[in-house]
């Protein structure tokens, strides 16, 4: 893992967005720049950062990082169900086959935990034991862990807008998909989730939540698109002293983005008003943050790609590719 000073020396030469010519229409995502192409799609992770779903800042190689543990869990999980996944031009693209996207987003819970309106814990809080359409048991605490892993599915709001929350009678009502097509999506869902739980505990991780975004090929068949288990879809705790810390009311030490939502809710930004700039210091711990969660369950060492000029490094890679 590189040092903090050499994170906060490239606190200059993150990538904010590319731009390119004869690679299709672009579509501007809040972390990805993706350009639609003859029956593909190059997602370009960028070093946006985003929260509350807004933008807040850019954290140095995290477009890499979440490019590469992509990558990484596309490889585990492919025996589950097959996902878009075509190649690796750049350290920073993921050339991917087009697919019709299903407008839900697969939320998966083993913890009840949260601080964002679409979390459970904050209705639970409140005293609601029906969400998402689910019971939940009376008595549990935050950060507990739940009886089963639960979906508590949400829409796929363009950017700049919420996910609104969606309940099982409301997808078929509405017949967002059909019910055989549902019960595929969940049961994918929850068996990658077990995956990804699997291999974590190994690392010493706990995986407490994540999302899947799924679409269908030219035949109709379920895909798993967009991105798997990264920091950026996941919240990752760690193992060893998640126990104690729990019976000590404790938060859990977290690999994932609730250490930046937390340093934001502490400076009273919860996704209104003027969002507070994030210093050098915060955003090298940010970035270690992500290469160490990457470390941590690939076993293999970041090795991160120092080009300054990352647009004309990314330009280069896509011409020998397309």
């Amino acid at each position: 893992m590189i040092s903090k000073q050499k994170i906060i020396e490239n606190v200059p030469n993150v990538l904010k967005t590319v731009n390119l010519s004869g690679f299709g229409e672009k579509h501007h995502g809040k972390v990805r720049d993706i350009y639609v192409t003859d029956g593909k799609r190059l997602f370009i992770t960028t070093d946006r950062q985003s929260a509350f779903d807004k933008v807040l800042g850019h954290v140095p190689f995290k477009g890499q990082i979440l490019t590469k543990l992509s990558q990484f869990w596309f490889e585990k999980t492919k025996d589950i169900v097959q996902n878009h996944l075509i190649s690796v031009p750049d350290p920073n693209v993921l050339l991917v086959r087009e697919c019709k996207l299903i407008p839900i987003e697969m939320v998966i819970r083993g913890y009840i935990t949260g601080v964002t309106d679409t979390s459970i814990w904050g209705s639970y809080e409140k005293g609601e034991r029906v969400i998402y359409g689910i019971k939940f048991p009376d008595g549990l605490k935050k950060n507990q862990k739940l009886p089963e892993n639960v979906i508590t599915p949400t829409t796929k709001a363009d950017f700049g807008l919420h996910d609104e929350r969606l309940t099982e009678k409301e997808i078929l009502s509405q017949k967002i998909v059909s019910p055989k097509l549902w019960k595929e999506m969940k049961k994918v869902a929850l068996a990658l989730f077990e995956r990804g739980q699997k291999v974590c505990e190994k690392a010493g991780i706990i995986l407490v939540d994540t999302k899947y975004e799924f679409g269908t090929d030219e035949k109709g068949k379920l895909v798993l698109i967009d991105e798997i288990h990264t920091p950026d879809s996941s919240r990752y705790w760690v193992k060893a002293n998640y126990k104690e810390r729990f019976k000590k009311g404790i938060e859990p030490i977290s690999y994932d983005k609730e250490t930046l939502r937390v340093w934001f809710k502490e400076r009273g930004y919860k996704g209104e008003g003027k969002i507070p700039k994030m210093p050098p210091e915060f955003l090298a711990k940010m970035s270690t943050l992500y290469m160490e969660i990457y470390e941590k369950i690939t076993g293999k060492k970041f090795i991160p790609d120092l080009t300054k000029n990352v647009n004309k490094r990314i330009k280069d890679n896509l011409k020998k590719v397309l």
